[in-house]
């Protein structure tokens, strides 16, 4: 009996240490969890900047879940094909600005600066240039992605970083 006893209570207290970090994955101390891929509307606003052989354009997260939630830190970008592969290289991380929690009301949007650099600036061996179909745009700590629509010269092969990305802050 004692033995049995001492099963449960292990056992209890493992699905309890699992329960509380599942917890504390996805929500912080205010209790807004994280923004699941599901409940977001990922967009990108075209109305670009341009400068020194880029573009930059403000890549949008917009919450349409029944709850708040929080985003923190840089989305995974990547230009895909009309098959949804990946062409060339995803986007680095440009670390000029830190990372911050961004809360986002039901409605609410925040956004990410993507910086397109032209491939015509690369060489044709290095960056064998071609159309891509969109943007795959994973949200900051989410494995689930969305595809963008947003046809652009991108380059096919992975020599040359052609994509750069920030974090999340307020759109």
């Amino acid at each position: 009996m004692r033995r049995l006893s001492g099963t449960a209570t292990i056992a209890a207290l493992a699905v309890f240490a699992f329960v509380t970090f599942q917890a504390a994955t996805t929500a912080d101390a205010s209790g807004n969890p994280k923004c699941a891929t599901s409940g977001l509307v990922v967009w990108l606003d075209t109305r670009g900047n341009g400068a020194a052989g880029s573009i930059y354009y403000q890549l949008k997260f917009t919450n349409l879940a029944n709850h708040a939630c929080q985003l923190l830190g840089y989305p995974g970008v990547s230009a895909v094909d009309l098959s949804g592969h990946r062409l060339g290289r995803a986007a680095s991380r440009n670390r000029s600005h830190a990372s911050s929690v961004v809360t986002l009301a039901r409605g609410g949007t925040g956004a990410a600066v993507l910086q397109i650099i032209e491939a015509s600036n690369f060489s044709r061996a290095s960056c064998h240039a071609v159309t891509a179909a969109g943007l795959r745009v994973f949200p900051p700590n989410q494995t689930a992605s969305k595809v963008v629509p947003f046809p652009f010269r991108a380059c096919s092969r992975a020599g040359p970083v052609y994509l750069s990305v920030r974090a999340v802050s307020h759109a």
